[in-house]
């Protein structure tokens, strides 16, 4: 039985989905292709029909994971440029930081099986947080509110997504619920500050 191309593209969508849920839960080494493929409901040879190894599989789940990230940023830029940034900072370390880990950002929790990863995937996360940091650079301010240049555009987006990352996996480390809040709080300011953002 053939399948039609938006049949085959449903099912290689759904695969990276589930792909994208169980490594951001169990990790790479967590989740296996049988794990895959019960998540997204295919069989083995469905999920081998679009992808080679498990290895392909994270690297697409990794880049579908920072698109869709980069995607946000660029909508919330899109519906209300003079605020986006507060915005997206409370929904970050707030909801991102709360929610299911399976939801969670790309960006944190896919980051350190990254550094495990192989030269391509390595190569390929790269290219994909250059276009992320452009993104979240081309919506920051030239300079604070002073008028006091602190740091390129470009250097800021970088610190602003390392904070905020380090700080959901900070915060959702500890077994505290009011120093996870904390953290959140504090990350929050300090992020918004470096943008040149008043608190």
């Amino acid at each position: 039985m053939r399948y039609s191309p938006e049949h085959k593209e449903e099912t290689k969508s759904k695969i990276v989905a589930a792909a994208g849920r169980v490594f951001r839960k169990e990790g790479y080494g967590g989740g296996g292709i049988e794990a895959l493929t019960k998540a997204a409901g295919v069989t083995n040879g469905a999920f081998y029909g679009h992808f080679k190894s498990k290895s392909q599989a994270f690297r697409t789940a990794v880049l579908s994971g920072l698109e869709e990230l980069r995607q946000g940023i660029a909508a919330l830029k899109g519906s209300d440029q003079a605020n986006w940034l507060t915005t997206f900072v409370e929904f970050y370390l707030g909801y991102k930081r709360t929610c299911d880990l399976g939801e969670s950002c790309a960006l944190p929790s896919l980051s350190t099986d990254v550094m495990r990863a192989d030269d391509d995937t390595r190569a390929a996360y790269t290219a994909e947080l250059m276009r992320l940091i452009d993104e979240v650079a081309a919506g920051l301010p030239e300079n604070d509110a002073s008028g006091t240049p602190i740091g390129s555009q470009e250097d800021r987006a970088i610190v602003l997504l390392a904070m905020l990352s380090g700080g959901v996996t900070v915060a959702r480390a500890v077994s505290d619920p009011e120093l996870s809040d904390r953290i959140a709080h504090l990350v929050a300011q300090a992020a918004l500050r470096l943008a040149g953002q008043k608190v």
